[in-house]
Formats: structure tokens, C-alpha cells, sequence
């Protein structure tokens, strides 16, 4: 009679967790980042040292820069961190709760596969469509369900988000 081995534990990998930030394709990366740090309570994030090194170095050509927000900045990117993640004093990425946008050549043209949902607290809901409104989103719909109510609204270049 053949006794059976007890089962082994299958080894885990170890993963650390992954850095990820969303990116938002945009024709005004650094309005968008405005109106999404305003939106958000976030900062826009400062790359102007990195940039000012590069240049000085001759590494990158001044084409690629703009000024925004008042100091140097990507023509064709921006991002936006929360105040409290940590970041790269180097080059000023976030590197937590991050959103970049990125300048694309075409228009939106239809709905979003991914949003963004924003929850504005305990009967804050018509306080934060108006701060919103007044950034520059508009809105699109409101949603009264069983489940919960909310507001479609989108952001100034119509990109979708939902306001709870």
C-alpha cells in the first residue's frame, strides 16, 4: 500500500507592486494638466530642472520645450501627481497617484473605454459640478439609479468622467 505525499505549497513569486500612472492622449497637454490638477487638488509636476540640465547640455533641442505654469516644461507632455506621493527631485515625476497627458495629433472622437471617477463626499455632489463647471468640465448627464447617483460630466477637450 503506497501512502500519498501530503501536497506541497506552490512557490510564489515575488512582485513587487507595479508603478503606473494613467495617460490621457490630449491636444493641450498642459491645459488638460491645469484643469486635472485644479480638478483633483493634485500639482503639476515640475520638470524644469531636468529639462534645464538637458538643454544646457545640449541633450535635447529647445523645440521640444515650452514654458507653462511659468517655468520650462515638455511641448508635448505633462503630468499631474498628488501632493503627498512621493517624487524625483531630479526630474519632478510623480511617482504614485499620477496622471500624464500627452499631446496626439487626431481629435476624440467617440466614448472613452476608461474613466475616471471622482467622489466628491457626503452631499457634496452639486458643490463639486459647479468647482467643476467652473474649470471648464460640462455636463453631460446625471444618473439616478437604485444603486447610487451620480453626474457624467467631461473634462474641457471631452474626455468622459463621473462625478459621485
Amino acid at each position: 500500500m503506497t501512502q500519498a505525499s501530503a501536497p506541497q505549497p506552490v512557490p510564489t513569486p515575488t512582485v513587487a507592486p507595479l508603478h503606473w500612472k494613467v495617460v490621457v492622449d490630449t491636444a493641450d497637454p498642459h491645459a488638460q494638466a491645469g484643469f486635472w490638477a485644479a480638478a483633483l487638488g493634485y500639482l503639476v509636476e515640475d520638470h524644469s530642472p531636468l529639462i534645464e540640465r538637458l538643454l544646457g547640455l545640449g541633450a535635447v533641442p529647445p523645440e521640444i520645450v515650452v514654458e507653462s505654469h511659468g517655468r520650462h516644461a515638455w511641448r508635448d507632455a505633462a503630468g499631474v501627481r498628488h501632493p503627498q506621493d512621493p517624487y524625483e527631485k531630479e526630474s519632478g515625476t510623480g511617482l504614485g497617484r499620477r496622471l500624464l497627458f500627452q499631446r496626439v495629433p487626431e481629435p476624440k472622437t467617440v466614448k472613452n473605454r476608461l474613466h475616471i471617477d471622482l467622489h466628491s463626499g457626503g452631499g457634496q455632489l452639486e458643490t463639486e459640478v459647479t468647482r467643476l463647471t467652473g474649470l471648464g468640465a460640462t455636463v453631460l448627464r446625471e444618473v439616478n439609479e437604485p444603486s447610487g447617483r451620480w453626474v457624467v460630466m467631461a473634462d474641457p477637450e471631452g474626455n468622459e468622467f463621473c462625478l459621485h
